[in-house]
């Protein structure tokens, strides 16, 4: 699979918050920053998410039964969707999420960190801000320390899509978007831009 797939998956992300009952404890838990309940919600959303582009997600409270080994977080991963069917009995995974609800940006670095270690078409690491300002913030470090750290080739050699997605209490009645805001990682000039 060498298609970009970030943009169905996002798109398929807000489809479900309209449409689900899971949106109002997950704007709730956002609003009050309720970072366990906002974790747990997100959880659901993610999951149901994958679902929805017809992939076979596994997480905390969703063991996976596509490998031969049932699981819930394969390799420490947070939420790991797999493609459908029998066959292969081992397939690479088509996307991971991490989510980070920790206030510390050594949490979340390590987090994305941990994605960038895999060979996956879609990385993608939630992280929660208070604010927009800190959102701009922890890019600012991750595109440093972790980004920062690596050398032009291993840049180079990060396949597939890497994303950061920070929510935070939001801007007014804009849920999703309002509560959600994505950065890409442009591993040719070592940054993250907002998309």
């Amino acid at each position: 699979m060498n298609k970009p797939i970030f943009a169905d998956w996002r798109s398929a992300f807000g489809d479900y918050l309209a449409n689900s009952s899971v949106a109002d404890s997950l704007k709730a838990a956002s609003v009050a920053a309720d970072l366990a309940s906002w974790t747990s919600s997100l959880t659901t959303v993610i999951v149901r998410t994958c679902e929805e582009m017809g992939w076979i997600a596994s997480g905390r409270w969703n063991p996976s039964r596509r490998l031969p080994k049932t699981g819930k977080e394969y390799l420490g991963m947070d939420v790991m969707a797999f493609p459908q069917g029998p066959e292969p009995r081992w397939p690479m995974p088509l996307a991971v999420f991490e989510l980070e609800n920790s206030p510390t940006d050594l949490r979340v670095a390590y987090s994305l960190w941990k994605v960038l270690c895999l060979r996956v078409p879609l990385r993608v690491v939630f992280a929660y801000r208070p604010d927009w300002e800190s959102s701009r913030e922890l890019i600012t470090v991750l595109a440093e320390d972790v980004i920062g750290g690596l050398s032009a080739e291993e840049r180079m050699a990060i396949v597939g899509q890497t994303v950061v997605a920070v929510g935070n209490r939001g801007e007014g009645d804009t849920f999703p978007w309002g509560y959600f805001k994505f950065w890409m990682l442009n591993s040719n000039l070592g940054r993250f831009e907002k998309i």
